[in-house]
C-alpha cells in the first residue's frame, strides 16, 4: 500500500480561512451573558448586614446627642435615617465599591443592560458598573423617597386626614396614600417571587434601574461564620422553654426539694427556725403553720396559703391545713 501524498504547506492556512466564517458564527449565536445563579441568601444577607450597620452608626450618633434636651432627636429621626443612608450611599455606590453587606456577601452592582451586550464573556460575572444617572436614581429612590414617604406619614397621622370630620379634598389625599402604599406592597410582593424565581432584583429599585447583584470575583466564598448565630438560635429556644416551663413548677416544692443539697443539715443553727423561710427576716407578727409548728410572718404564710390550696412547708414540706398565731392555744 502505498501512503497518501503530505499535504500543500498551505492547506492548513486554507482550512483556517475556510473554517473561520463558520466557528465566528457559532460564536456569535452564543454571546449573551452566560447565566450565572447568584445565592438568593447571599443577597437577603446582604440587605440585612446594611441594616444592621446603618443601625449601628445610628446608635454611636445619638450617644453624641445624649446630653441634649430629651426628645428633641425624635422628632429629626427620619432625617437622621436619611442622612447615614446617604452617607453609606456616597462612600460605597457613588465610588463604584460595594456596600458593607454586599462586600460581606462578595457582590457587586453590574448594570444588567450593558452586561447582555457584551460581546465576550468568560465566567458571566464580567460587565461595568452603575452609571452616574443610575447611582443618583437610585440615591434619589432608596434615600429620598423613603424620607419622603416617612414624613408624609407622619404629617397626615398628625394632621389626621384619616378623620371623617376633615374636609373632603383632606380625605381624597389620604385615600391616594393610602391607595399608593397598597399599590407599592402589591408590588413588591410580586417582585419577591420573581427574585425568588430567577434570583434577580432583590426589590422594584434595582428592578427599575436594572441594577444586578452579581459576585466580585467568581473564586471568592462568602466568609461567613454562623457560630453566633447558632449561639443566639440556642439560647433563644432555651429561654422560650423556660418561660414555657416555669410557670408550671411549684416553686415551694422545687426549694423544699433543693435545700438538703444546698445546705447541710448540721450547719442549721437556732436563726434558721426563728427567722421566717419566706422573707428570711424575724416576723414582726409570728404566725406557725399546723401541724408542723414552724414560725413564718403572717402576711407571707397567709399569701402562700391562699394562693395555692396545697400549701407545703418550706423546711419540713408537710402539708399545712392551717395556721395559728404564736403563743395563742390552739383552743381559743
Amino acid at each position: 500500500m502505498t501512503s497518501p501524498p503530505p499535504p500543500d504547506d498551505d492547506a492548513w492556512i486554507r482550512s483556517y480561512h475556510r473554517l473561520l466564517p463558520q466557528s465566528q458564527s457559532l460564536l456569535s449565536s452564543h454571546r449573551s451573558v452566560i447565566p450565572v445563579a447568584i445565592s438568593r441568601v447571599n443577597q437577603f444577607d446582604a440587605a440585612r448586614l446594611d441594616v444592621e450597620m446603618s443601625a449601628m452608626l445610628k446608635e454611636q450618633l445619638v450617644k453624641v446627642f445624649t446630653l441634649m434636651k430629651p426628645g428633641m432627636l425624635f422628632q429629626y429621626e427620619p432625617e437622621l435615617d436619611a442622612f447615614l443612608e446617604f452617607l453609606i450611599w456616597r462612600f460605597s455606590i457613588w465610588v463604584d465599591k460595594p456596600t458593607p453587606g454586599n462586600a460581606l456577601m462578595n457582590l457587586r452592582y453590574r448594570d444588567e443592560r450593558v452586561a447582555e451586550q457584551l460581546g465576550k464573556v468568560r465566567t458571566g460575572l464580567e460587565g461595568p458598573g452603575l452609571t452616574a444617572p443610575q447611582k443618583i436614581c437610585y440615591c434619589l429612590a432608596s434615600v429620598g423617597g423613603q424620607y419622603l414617604f416617612s414624613r408624609l406619614q407622619s404629617f397626615s397621622a398628625f394632621r389626621r386626614w384619616g378623620d371623617s370630620e376633615q374636609r373632603p379634598l383632606t380625605r381624597r389625599l389620604w385615600t391616594v396614600i393610602q391607595r399608593i402604599e397598597g399599590i407599592y406592597k402589591a408590588a413588591s410582593f410580586l417582585n419577591l417571587l420573581s427574585f425568588l424565581y430567577t434570583g434577580r432584583y432583590r426589590n422594584l429599585i434595582e428592578k427599575a434601574l436594572s441594577a444586578r447583584l452579581v459576585y466580585r470575583s467568581p473564586h471568592m466564598n462568602r466568609s461567613v461564620s454562623f457560630e453566633y448565630m447558632n449561639r443566639q438560635l440556642v439560647w433563644n429556644e432555651f429561654s422560650e422553654m423556660l418561660l414555657l416551663l416555669l410557670p408550671l413548677l411549684n416553686s415551694s416544692a422545687v426549694k423544699s426539694i433543693l435545700s438538703p443539697f444546698a445546705k447541710d443539715k448540721s450547719s442549721s443553727t437556732k436563726e434558721d427556725t426563728v427567722t421566717c423561710p419566706i422573707c428570711q427576716l424575724d416576723p414582726a407578727i409570728p404566725f406557725i403553720a399546723l401541724p408542723c409548728q414552724h414560725r413564718y410572718c403572717y402576711y407571707c404564710i397567709r399569701t402562700r396559703c391562699t394562693s395555692a390550696a396545697s400549701f407545703r412547708c418550706l423546711r419540713c414540706n408537710e402539708p399545712v391545713v392551717a395556721i395559728q398565731r404564736e403563743g395563742v392555744p390552739s383552743g381559743k
